[in-house]
């Protein structure tokens, strides 16, 4: 079987000739250009940065923002599927491409000027500048909220004070959406957004060391040090926590699209090494009863989530979706994702825990996905809220 044996339901009959074309270009792309190099960029804690011109060339970033500012102006079920068959590969290089189009380009598109529009959108989209998004705090990650960044207007210049966490590209990145409070630093309305080129003096990213995922991604502290922008650097339109919220809500459903990607990579290798290994009497690990059951339950989780991601898809495209639809995709396909590289890499034995094997990376990336824009229990507690009405937050 092929990836398209990862298709039970169908799902490539209910997509059209460009979203099916769309996914064709992506996965062989992956399989010719990602998949011979990622190994040794995770081994190396090291983002392969030169398939960058490539992606942009490709119309990877931004892909669902209008062609008039240099994108794709793909469909959001298309923009999708470009995530899938990112984190496919690894969820590194769906987290670069999520935080350019989803986290960079669109604030500025949806909260910016058109001078910066014009300014910064198709540079982003080709590649040539890369952006980071600063929004979470080294004490403020679930509850962004109670950001400390501040925001001070002198002149006509604003200054800048404030350290961000956990900013996927921050150290390669030219350019960042950095959100601060711009009033008291308990109002929350008072959140603002400003595009901050990442070489002004005061402004300084440093690598996040230690960790033990997504290994093949930038990750970075920021800190800003009287970091001083011209008014000119503010998103005009953007206003409360409501906004960098919205950014998040592109994110979260190119993650929803991307899990599945990283599930049907592991459930592929699953498949293969099932129906090759032999052990006991003869016969592949495949033909044991528990194996059966264990390919069975990861086929019928993405199966699920392909039929979830694919009318949320839909529904985004009709403008009626939901941010809280977002949610139980998000925490859906990830959770499932999570279940299908952990039963992939014990499939596996004991080669499950070598390189040359994707199962394990993926499961220890996915760890992070399964944490990073809200984690499970945070949009847990969004959807209990839509269900009672009743906020559990507190």
């Amino acid at each position: 079987m092929s990836f398209e044996g990862v298709d039970f339901y169908d799902i490539d009959g209910l997509l059209t000739e460009e979203e099916r074309a769309v996914r064709d270009m992506v996965r062989d792309w992956v399989d010719e250009e990602v998949m011979p190099v990622i190994n040794h960029h995770y081994m190396e804690h090291t983002f392969p940065t030169d398939l960058i011109p490539k992606m942009g060339e490709l119309g990877f970033f931004g892909a669902n923002l209008p062609e008039e500012y240099g994108c794709a102006g793909l469909n959001n079920v298309a923009y999708g599927i470009i995530n899938q068959e990112l984190e496919r590969g690894d969820s590194g290089l769906r987290s670069f491409s999520s935080v350019q189009g989803a986290l960079v380009m669109y604030p500025i598109y949806a909260f910016g000027s058109e001078e910066q529009k014009q300014e910064w959108l198709p540079k982003l989209a080709t590649g040539e500048k890369i952006g980071c998004f600063g929004l979470t705090e080294p004490d403020f990650g679930s509850n962004p909220g109670g950001m400390l960044t501040r925001a001070v207007k002198d002149g006509k210049e604003w200054v800048l004070n404030g350290a961000k966490m956990w900013i996927t590209n921050g150290s390669m990145a030219d350019v960042a959406i950095i959100w601060a409070k711009t009033g008291d630093i308990d109002d929350q309305g008072s959140i603002r957004g400003f595009i901050v080129e990442t070489d002004r003096d005061g402004f300084s990213a440093k690598d996040q060391e230690g960790k033990l995922s997504l290994l093949a991604s930038d990750t970075s502290e920021l800190v800003l040090q009287d970091v001083r922008v011209p008014d000119s650097a503010l998103l005009p339109k953007s206003g409360g926590l409501k906004s960098p919220l919205m950014c998040l809500t592109q994110a979260r459903y190119g993650i929803a699209w991307g899990a599945i990607g990283a599930a049907m990579a592991c459930y592929r290798e699953a498949v293969d090494y099932a129906k090759n290994r032999v052990q006991f009497a003869g016969k592949p690990i495949g033909a044991t009863q528990i194996q059966q059951v264990r390919l069975a339950e990861m086929l019928t989780g993405i199966t699920k989530a392909q039929l979830m991601a694919l009318q949320l898809g839909r529904l985004k495209d009709a403008g009626t979706y939901t941010p809280t639809q977002v949610s139980m995709a998000k925490r859906n396909n990830v959770d499932m994702a999570c279940e299908c590289a952990r039963e992939a890499r014990r499939l596996l034995g004991g080669n499950g825990i070598l390189v040359e094997y994707q199962s394990m990376r993926h499961m220890a990336n996915l760890e992070s996905v399964y944490t990073y824009e809200g984690t499970h229990d945070i949009h847990g507690l969004i959807l209990g809220m839509e269900i009672t009405g009743i906020p559990a937050f507190e």
